[in-house]
């Protein structure tokens, strides 16, 4: 079994050649997948796409992917939006424009054309096929393939080292999940040199890893290609009138029997499985944010060795008001964002984006508030996700009665409740920066 870790950023030099490293990032171009429709995301998606999500109090769900890419050393990224994009195509202008074309960098947007017919992307496998001319035209030796819709870090340079030392045409990032989960993922069987031998998309009933029946080995949708064998298998699939033209379904279960098809194990300096999340549904979504309010969360967004990039939008640091024992402005075990303003209220473990305004006598608890929210005075708030632009009414209370709850809102069936400004008839943003009630 392969054990060359994905490591963090100070560990990287006792396992590779920083040259080799450096010859083999300017060698890759990386293609993001970033036009899917998100829909188990319900209303955080009616207007946005899923990777262009806030997450994590100031950033959005694509800064993992490309902070990745970046902190890998990887500054030759492409970006495949079709699913609204408008809000992701403006955050990537606002947030990724400091690459230096003049020396090659550069994170360049790529929406659906319409390049070779009249067809939108149908697929991830035709998403990247519509565009090699533009591969072409970067002349890379290899191509890193990736979502950009789920959040961890990773540095892809032992996977890129890996991959040129095997000599594999196509090496797939794996993870271990629990086997009750991994239904919902491409389920990965390798040998004792960890070369794929089996792939199955989705199965009703995965196969587990050698000597752990409660663990499977699933792709993480991060894919190595040598470009040439890309080439050649993507023209392969558009020609044939049966594929879905989908990496998981059509792509990887054909390369098994062509070429050489290996598995790179995310794991860290011990072996076990890093922190990786799909935040697909809502409380998944729900659920990885509040994990940011943990004492030492599994995903540490504090490490400078190891930022995660963004737009930095210019507000005023957040501000805490009044201090009596009817009124406090408080928070704790969360995570506060600039622009805030906590009016005599009560916040426990939440996370407030930025430019969010909380009115006396009022608690927030377990809740993800996006930006821009305005909430009310004696508004209670309990396992909510409430979207951007949302102008709670003084007096409501959320997360208390889910009957309630679901005949104006979305209730999941794990009891999150999301608010978004259609469900209040509320306009889609506010922008008012006067001081907030003082009376």
């Amino acid at each position: 079994m392969n054990t060359v870790p994905t490591l963090a950023k100070e560990h990287q030099r006792d396992y590779i050649e920083p040259r080799l490293v450096s010859e083999l990032t300017r060698k890759t171009l990386v293609l993001v997948l970033a036009g899917g429709e998100g829909s188990r995301l319900t209303g955080l998606t009616r207007w946005r796409a899923k990777p262009a999500v806030p997450f994590g109090g100031k950033y959005r769900i694509i800064d993992f992917a490309l902070s990745n890419c970046v902190n890998s050393g990887l500054r030759r990224i492409g970006v495949l939006c079709q699913y609204k994009s408008h809000s992701l195509i403006l955050h990537l202008q606002r947030a990724w424009s400091f690459m230096r074309m003049e020396i090659g960098e550069f994170v360049e947007i790529l929406p659906a054309q319409q390049r070779v017919g009249k067809d939108w992307y149908r697929g991830t496998a035709d998403a990247i096929y519509q565009n090699l001319d533009i591969m072409q035209r970067h002349g890379s030796e290899y191509v890193l393939i990736l979502g950009g819709d789920h959040i961890y870090t990773a540095d892809f340079s032992p996977m890129l080292v890996q991959h040129a030392e095997s000599g594999a045409d196509l090496t797939v990032c794996c993870i271990e999940v629990p086997a009750s989960e991994a239904s919902s993922f491409g389920v990965v069987t390798v040998n004792t040199d960890n070369e794929i031998t089996a792939f199955a998309e989705k199965p009703g009933r995965p196969a587990t890893s050698p000597g752990k029946p409660d663990s499977a080995l699933v792709s993480m949708g991060i894919y190595v290609f040598s470009t040439r064998y890309l080439y050649e298998c993507l023209i392969r699939d558009a020609d044939d009138p049966n594929s879905s033209h989908d990496f998981g379904h059509d792509i990887i279960p054909a390369a098994i029997n062509r070429c050489k098809t290996m598995a790179y194990q995310f794991v860290d300096e011990k072996g076990q499985a890093r922190y990786w999340k799909d935040v697909g549904t809502l409380h998944s979504y729900w659920q990885a944010n509040m994990s940011l309010c943990d004492v030492n969360p599994a995903l540490n967004l504090y490490d400078r060795e190891w930022p995660v990039w963004t737009y930095h939008t210019h507000y005023p640091p957040a501000k805490f008001i009044f201090n009596n024992e009817e009124k406090r402005g408080h928070a704790v075990d969360s995570l506060i964002s600039a622009g805030c303003i906590v009016s005599g209220a009560e916040i426990n473990h939440s996370v407030l984006f930025s430019a969010v305004r909380i009115e006396k006598y009022s608690s927030v608890h377990d809740a993800v508030i996006l930006p821009n929210v305005d909430i009310g005075r004696n508004c209670h708030i309990r396992k909510a996700i409430i979207d951007e632009g949302c102008i709670i009414p003084a007096g409501t209370t959320i997360g208390e009665d889910p009957e309630a709850d679901r005949a104006r809102f979305h209730v999941t069936d794990e009891g999150i409740t999301l608010v978004t400004p259609d469900m209040l008839e509320n306009s889609l943003f506010s922008n008012d920066w006067s001081e907030p009630d003082v009376a």
